[in-house]
Protein backbone atom coordinates (compact mmCIF):
# COMPACT_ATOMS: atom_id res chain seq x y z
CA UNK A 1 0.00 0.00 0.00
CA UNK A 2 1.11 3.54 -0.73
CA UNK A 3 2.26 5.60 2.22
CA UNK A 4 1.49 9.25 2.84
CA UNK A 5 1.86 11.63 -0.12
CA UNK A 6 2.52 15.27 0.78
CA UNK A 7 1.31 17.03 -2.35
CA UNK A 8 2.48 20.54 -1.41
CA UNK A 9 5.55 21.43 0.65
CA UNK A 10 8.22 24.16 0.73
CA UNK A 11 11.39 22.46 1.96
CA UNK A 12 13.41 25.11 0.13
CA UNK A 13 12.32 27.57 2.86
CA UNK A 14 15.01 28.99 5.15
CA UNK A 15 13.07 27.54 8.11
CA UNK A 16 14.63 24.18 7.14
CA UNK A 17 18.21 25.37 6.63
CA UNK A 18 19.54 23.82 9.84
CA UNK A 19 18.06 20.32 9.51
CA UNK A 20 16.73 19.91 5.96
CA UNK A 21 18.85 16.88 5.13
CA UNK A 22 18.16 15.08 8.41
CA UNK A 23 14.42 15.72 8.06
CA UNK A 24 14.10 14.68 4.41
CA UNK A 25 16.37 11.67 4.80
CA UNK A 26 14.09 10.32 7.54
CA UNK A 27 10.76 10.75 5.75
CA UNK A 28 10.44 7.14 4.61
CA UNK A 29 10.89 5.97 8.21
CA UNK A 30 8.01 8.28 9.19
CA UNK A 31 5.65 6.76 6.60
CA UNK A 32 5.98 9.59 4.07
CA UNK A 33 6.46 7.98 0.65
CA UNK A 34 6.31 11.01 -1.67
CA UNK A 35 6.63 14.79 -1.44
CA UNK A 36 6.17 17.48 -4.07
CA UNK A 37 8.20 20.59 -3.30
CA UNK A 38 6.39 23.62 -4.67
CA UNK A 39 8.37 26.60 -5.91
CA UNK A 40 7.02 30.08 -5.17
CA UNK A 41 9.67 32.38 -6.66
CA UNK A 42 12.56 32.21 -9.09
CA UNK A 43 14.99 31.71 -6.19
CA UNK A 44 12.99 28.83 -4.74
CA UNK A 45 12.66 27.32 -8.20
CA UNK A 46 16.44 26.81 -8.30
CA UNK A 47 16.44 25.48 -4.73
CA UNK A 48 13.63 23.09 -5.62
CA UNK A 49 15.72 21.71 -8.49
CA UNK A 50 18.58 21.03 -6.05
CA UNK A 51 16.27 19.23 -3.62
CA UNK A 52 14.54 17.00 -6.18
CA UNK A 53 17.88 15.89 -7.61
CA UNK A 54 19.06 14.82 -4.13
CA UNK A 55 16.02 12.84 -2.95
CA UNK A 56 14.43 10.22 -5.26
CA UNK A 57 11.01 10.46 -3.58
CA UNK A 58 10.81 14.27 -3.77
CA UNK A 59 9.40 15.87 -6.92
CA UNK A 60 8.93 19.55 -7.69
CA UNK A 61 6.95 22.24 -9.45
CA UNK A 62 7.98 25.33 -11.39
CA UNK A 63 6.16 28.60 -10.90
CA UNK A 64 5.93 31.93 -9.12
CA UNK A 65 3.43 32.74 -6.36
CA UNK A 66 1.21 35.80 -6.96
CA UNK A 67 2.81 37.67 -4.05
CA UNK A 68 6.22 37.22 -5.71
CA UNK A 69 5.25 38.08 -9.29
CA UNK A 70 5.87 41.84 -9.21
CA UNK A 71 9.37 41.52 -10.68
CA UNK A 72 8.65 38.70 -13.14
CA UNK A 73 9.85 39.05 -16.74
CA UNK A 74 9.27 37.18 -19.98
CA UNK A 75 12.78 35.78 -19.59
CA UNK A 76 11.65 34.23 -16.29
CA UNK A 77 8.69 32.66 -18.09
CA UNK A 78 11.13 31.11 -20.57
CA UNK A 79 13.18 29.72 -17.67
CA UNK A 80 10.06 28.22 -16.05
CA UNK A 81 9.11 26.68 -19.38
CA UNK A 82 12.55 25.13 -19.79
CA UNK A 83 12.63 23.81 -16.22
CA UNK A 84 9.30 22.06 -16.89
CA UNK A 85 11.15 19.67 -19.21
CA UNK A 86 13.00 18.20 -16.20
CA UNK A 87 11.55 14.75 -15.45
CA UNK A 88 11.37 15.53 -11.71
CA UNK A 89 9.26 18.67 -12.30
CA UNK A 90 5.64 17.55 -12.35
CA UNK A 91 3.50 20.72 -12.26
CA UNK A 92 3.35 24.45 -12.90
CA UNK A 93 2.86 26.30 -9.64
CA UNK A 94 2.34 27.77 -7.19
CA UNK A 95 0.48 30.28 -9.35
CA UNK A 96 -2.72 32.25 -8.96
CA UNK A 97 -4.10 35.34 -7.24
CA UNK A 98 -3.73 36.73 -3.72
CA UNK A 99 -5.72 39.86 -2.90
CA UNK A 100 -5.00 39.86 0.84
CA UNK A 101 -2.38 42.58 0.41
CA UNK A 102 -2.51 45.52 -2.04
CA UNK A 103 0.75 44.60 -3.80
CA UNK A 104 1.45 43.40 -6.42
CA UNK A 105 -1.41 45.16 -8.18
CA UNK A 106 -4.26 42.91 -9.28
CA UNK A 107 -3.69 43.50 -12.99
CA UNK A 108 -0.03 42.48 -12.58
CA UNK A 109 -1.06 39.31 -10.73
CA UNK A 110 -3.59 38.43 -13.43
CA UNK A 111 -1.04 38.99 -16.22
CA UNK A 112 1.54 36.60 -14.76
CA UNK A 113 -1.08 34.09 -13.64
CA UNK A 114 -2.23 33.85 -17.26
CA UNK A 115 1.32 33.68 -18.64
CA UNK A 116 2.10 30.75 -16.34
CA UNK A 117 -1.15 29.07 -17.34
CA UNK A 118 0.13 29.45 -20.92
CA UNK A 119 3.22 27.47 -19.88
CA UNK A 120 1.07 24.73 -18.33
CA UNK A 121 -1.02 24.57 -21.49
CA UNK A 122 2.04 24.37 -23.72
CA UNK A 123 3.71 21.72 -21.58
CA UNK A 124 0.47 19.81 -20.86
CA UNK A 125 1.14 19.89 -17.12
CA UNK A 126 -1.14 20.14 -14.09
CA UNK A 127 -1.31 23.43 -12.19
CA UNK A 128 -1.03 24.21 -8.48
CA UNK A 129 -3.40 27.11 -7.84
CA UNK A 130 -3.11 29.62 -5.01
CA UNK A 131 -6.27 31.68 -4.48
CA UNK A 132 -6.73 33.93 -1.46
CA UNK A 133 -9.60 36.39 -1.22
CA UNK A 134 -9.82 36.21 -5.02
CA UNK A 135 -12.56 33.64 -5.61
CA UNK A 136 -14.35 35.27 -8.53
CA UNK A 137 -11.30 36.32 -10.55
CA UNK A 138 -9.57 32.96 -10.04
CA UNK A 139 -12.64 31.09 -11.21
CA UNK A 140 -13.13 33.36 -14.23
CA UNK A 141 -9.53 32.97 -15.40
CA UNK A 142 -9.48 29.20 -14.91
CA UNK A 143 -12.78 28.86 -16.78
CA UNK A 144 -11.25 30.79 -19.67
CA UNK A 145 -8.29 28.41 -19.73
CA UNK A 146 -10.15 25.20 -19.03
CA UNK A 147 -10.20 23.88 -22.59
CA UNK A 148 -6.47 24.56 -22.96
CA UNK A 149 -5.29 22.90 -19.76
CA UNK A 150 -4.51 19.25 -19.17
CA UNK A 151 -7.69 17.26 -19.64
CA UNK A 152 -9.50 15.44 -16.77
CA UNK A 153 -6.80 16.07 -14.17
CA UNK A 154 -6.02 19.75 -14.39
CA UNK A 155 -4.34 20.13 -11.00
CA UNK A 156 -5.23 21.31 -7.53
CA UNK A 157 -6.82 24.26 -5.79
CA UNK A 158 -4.26 24.46 -3.00
CA UNK A 159 -5.20 25.27 0.62
CA UNK A 160 -8.87 25.43 -0.37
CA UNK A 161 -10.73 28.17 1.53
CA UNK A 162 -14.00 28.69 -0.32
CA UNK A 163 -17.49 27.17 -0.19
CA UNK A 164 -18.58 23.57 -0.85
CA UNK A 165 -20.45 24.85 -3.90
CA UNK A 166 -17.26 26.31 -5.35
CA UNK A 167 -15.37 23.12 -4.50
CA UNK A 168 -17.85 21.15 -6.62
CA UNK A 169 -17.45 23.67 -9.46
CA UNK A 170 -13.70 23.07 -9.46
CA UNK A 171 -14.16 19.31 -9.24
CA UNK A 172 -16.46 19.45 -12.26
CA UNK A 173 -13.73 21.36 -14.10
CA UNK A 174 -11.22 18.59 -13.38
CA UNK A 175 -9.43 19.92 -10.30
CA UNK A 176 -8.55 18.29 -7.00
CA UNK A 177 -9.01 20.04 -3.67
CA UNK A 178 -5.95 20.53 -1.45
CA UNK A 179 -6.56 19.93 2.26
CA UNK A 180 -4.02 20.63 4.99
CA UNK A 181 -3.57 21.61 8.60
CA UNK A 182 -6.32 24.26 8.58
CA UNK A 183 -8.83 21.40 8.65
CA UNK A 184 -7.81 20.66 12.26
CA UNK A 185 -8.44 24.22 13.47
CA UNK A 186 -11.51 24.65 15.68
CA UNK A 187 -12.81 27.56 13.57
CA UNK A 188 -12.55 25.72 10.21
CA UNK A 189 -16.29 24.96 10.01
CA UNK A 190 -16.61 25.77 6.29
CA UNK A 191 -13.64 23.60 5.35
CA UNK A 192 -14.94 20.71 7.45
CA UNK A 193 -18.21 20.97 5.51
CA UNK A 194 -16.27 20.87 2.22
CA UNK A 195 -14.40 17.71 3.27
CA UNK A 196 -17.62 16.01 4.41
CA UNK A 197 -19.37 16.70 1.12
CA UNK A 198 -16.79 16.25 -1.65
CA UNK A 199 -15.58 12.80 -2.80
CA UNK A 200 -12.42 11.44 -1.19
CA UNK A 201 -11.27 10.67 -4.76
CA UNK A 202 -10.90 14.43 -5.35
CA UNK A 203 -8.89 15.26 -2.20
CA UNK A 204 -5.12 15.55 -1.98
CA UNK A 205 -3.40 16.19 1.34
CA UNK A 206 -0.72 18.82 1.81
CA UNK A 207 1.34 20.52 4.48
CA UNK A 208 2.26 23.87 2.88
CA UNK A 209 5.18 23.50 5.29
CA UNK A 210 6.73 25.29 7.05
CA UNK A 211 3.34 27.02 7.34
CA UNK A 212 -0.09 25.99 8.67
CA UNK A 213 0.90 23.28 11.14
CA UNK A 214 -2.14 21.31 12.32
CA UNK A 215 -3.52 21.29 15.85
CA UNK A 216 -1.91 20.40 18.32
CA UNK A 217 1.19 21.92 16.68
CA UNK A 218 -0.47 25.12 15.47
CA UNK A 219 2.06 27.96 15.39
CA UNK A 220 5.05 25.62 15.14
CA UNK A 221 7.12 24.89 12.05
CA UNK A 222 5.13 22.42 9.97
CA UNK A 223 6.55 19.39 8.17
CA UNK A 224 5.27 16.24 6.45
CA UNK A 225 5.42 14.14 9.64
CA UNK A 226 2.45 16.16 10.97
CA UNK A 227 0.15 14.94 8.17
CA UNK A 228 -1.34 12.11 10.30
CA UNK A 229 -3.32 14.81 12.15
CA UNK A 230 -4.90 15.91 8.86
CA UNK A 231 -5.51 12.29 7.85
CA UNK A 232 -7.23 11.59 11.18
CA UNK A 233 -9.48 14.64 10.75
CA UNK A 234 -10.52 13.58 7.23
CA UNK A 235 -11.19 10.01 8.40
CA UNK A 236 -13.42 11.23 11.23
CA UNK A 237 -15.36 13.64 9.02
CA UNK A 238 -15.98 10.98 6.37
CA UNK A 239 -16.41 8.07 8.82
CA UNK A 240 -13.74 5.94 7.14
CA UNK A 241 -10.38 4.49 8.22
CA UNK A 242 -7.19 6.50 8.25
CA UNK A 243 -5.63 3.80 6.05
CA UNK A 244 -8.29 4.48 3.42
CA UNK A 245 -7.54 8.20 3.52
CA UNK A 246 -3.81 7.58 3.10
CA UNK A 247 -4.30 5.15 0.22
CA UNK A 248 -6.84 7.14 -1.80
CA UNK A 249 -5.22 10.58 -1.35
CA UNK A 250 -1.83 9.13 -2.37
CA UNK A 251 -3.38 7.60 -5.47
CA UNK A 252 -5.06 10.93 -6.24
CA UNK A 253 -1.80 12.88 -5.94
CA UNK A 254 0.26 10.39 -7.94
CA UNK A 255 -2.34 10.39 -10.71
CA UNK A 256 -2.61 14.19 -10.69
CA UNK A 257 1.14 14.68 -10.95
CA UNK A 258 1.72 11.76 -13.30
CA UNK A 259 4.15 10.07 -10.90
CA UNK A 260 4.45 6.30 -11.30
CA UNK A 261 4.39 4.78 -7.82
Amino acid sequence: MLGIFDSHAHYDDTAFDEDRDILLSGMKDSGIDYIVNISASMDTLYKTLEIVKKYPYVYGSAGVHPSECGELTENDIDIIKNVCSDKKIVAVGEIGLDYHYPEPARDIQKKWFERQLDVASERDMPVVIHSREAAEDTMDILKNYNDRLRKNNRGVIHCFSYSPEMAFQYIDMGYNIGIGGVLTFSNAKKLKKVVREIPLEKIVIETDCPYLAPTPHRGERNDSTFLPYVIKAIAELKNITEEKVIEVTAENASRMYGIEV
